[in-house]
């Protein structure tokens, strides 16, 4: 065992083309444990958000028993292999203070800031990856990335303000490029040169930043500030570049995937939106092991979801509004569908996570996801019983498997709870009647 290098690679020939392939975590590559690199550095610890649109049908969503071993309605029943990985927190609130309500926007806002937005084109400060992104996302390639199963580029939620938003990869092969295309060090690699285009542009960077400390001290207080925010993004991107000609740490997870064969069209298909979303989770999986990044955001649908159904004119958001309820059952049946396909794809999402080993645990151990949707009874527009859900136990820090009864609390004590299990020193969280100071400590261990 002495001779293997532990960033050693699998170099061999495919169809005439060399082909690199990372080798995974290996027994010589952790401690006697497996619970650390053999460094002695610890594994790292991811977070993500998976949001989908329009909500859900209390009556088949939300289980009737709380606390561990909850049922399964028909909406989470593809729910049975990863039960035990998710936490799903009901019966929370959004509380507006007076404030107007943008539909399909005012929900999401509030989960992802802890505050309601003044109007429905603006954020009221940044979203909770953001501030997980400084924390613990600063030492990888991407501080975070952002995928849209949607194929819509501006199925986003993560921003640092209204002006800086995160854009997120809506192609599937475009994707595969921005991780593991020409700029992708391997972490495993026994040989290191720091790419000289990457120094070029670093150079340029940092030639643009010192012109603008220079320009900044001849403008005003409010001049200031617009421009700090402006160039928020260029010095991340600096930062990014100078990591990137540094040898990585080794990451014995890490194995390069095969590229996607060719492009999904871009459509509205439920059918395809998923197709989309699974090729998207296989690669992020990838990258988190790879270490390229240790926050990420997906969206599988966008808060006004115009997802369609083969035989069906209508899209989703629609059907929400117009379908009748179900006489004998009480609920919109079709609106039902898309938001049973939602959580079947979620399930999806956690199984890639927690199938995937990383020494003594999997990458899902090592995670936390968080789950949140725009608002409750989509006909209604509710903003009372938002569901949310987490799935990982980010390293042994969160319990799992349990239907937590909010009882009408604000949304904000998930949010404050997922910071506090991820190491974050934040001992309240949210504005207003949403500002909280109580995690939930039925989760937290």
């Amino acid at each position: 065992m002495n001779n293997i290098n532990r960033r050693r690679i699998l170099r061999g020939m495919l169809n005439g083309a060399a082909v690199t392939v990372a080798l995974p975590y290996l027994e010589c590559f952790l401690n006697s444990n497996g619970t650390a690199l053999a460094s002695g550095a610890p594994v790292p610890i991811r977070f993500g958000t998976w949001f989908w649109g329009l909500g859900m049908t209390k009556q088949i969503f939300t289980p009737t028993k709380v606390g561990a071993d909850y049922d399964l309605p028909e909406q989470i029943a593809s729910w049975k292999d990863i039960k035990q990985h998710v936490n799903l927190y009901s019966n929370m609130n959004v509380s507006t203070d007076g404030r107007p309500v943008p539909c399909h926007y005012t929900g999401w806002v509030s989960v992802m800031t802890g505050e309601a937005p003044l109007n429905g084109s603006s954020y009221p400060r940044e979203s909770i990856d953001v501030t997980v992104a400084d924390a613990i996302g600063t030492t990888t390639r991407f501080r975070s990335m952002q995928l849209a199963a949607t194929a819509n580029p501006r199925s986003t939620h993560s921003f640092r303000s209204t002006e800086a938003v995160n854009p997120p990869e809506v192609s599937v092969s475009e994707l595969y490029q921005k991780i593991f295309g020409p700029e992708f060090q391997d972490p495993n690699s026994p040989s290191f040169t720091p790419d000289v285009r990457i120094k070029t542009r670093k150079s340029v960077l940092s030639g643009v930043m010192e012109q603008s400390a220079d320009f900044r001290r001849t403008l005003g207080k409010a001049d200031q500030a617009r421009l700090d925010e402006y160039f928020t993004a260029t010095r991340e991107l600096e930062s990014r570049l100078a990591l990137q000609l540094e040898k990585p740490d080794p990451a014995p997870a890490c194995k390069v995937p095969a590229a996607a064969n060719k492009e999904l069209p871009v459509g509205i298909e439920s059918e395809l939106l998923i197709t989309r979303h699974n090729l998207m989770t296989d690669f992020l999986v990838m990258a988190l092991a790879c270490n390229q990044t240790r926050v990420f955001n997906m969206m599988y649908s966008d808060a006004t979801a115009v997802t369609t159904r083969k035989g069906f004119a209508k899209v989703h958001h629609t059907i929400t509004h117009e379908e009748p309820y179900d006489v004998k059952l009480g609920y919109q049946t079709e609106a039902s569908w898309f938001v049973t396909r939602s959580m079947e794809s979620f399930a999806y999402f956690v199984k890639a996570l927690a199938k995937f080993k990383e020494g003594d645990a999997t990458l899902l151990d090592r995670s936390l996801v968080f789950g949140y949707s725009d608002l409750s009874l989509a006909q209604a527009h509710s903003l009372v019983g938002i569901p949310m859900m987490t799935a990982g136990s980010a390293g042994g820090r969160l319990k799992t498997g349990i239907h937590f009864d909010g009882k009408g609390a604000p949304v904000t004590r998930v949010g404050l709870t997922v910071q506090q299990a991820l190491g974050l020193q934040t001992a309240e969280w949210g504005q207003n009647s949403m500002r909280t100071s109580q995690a939930i400590g039925e989760v937290l261990v």
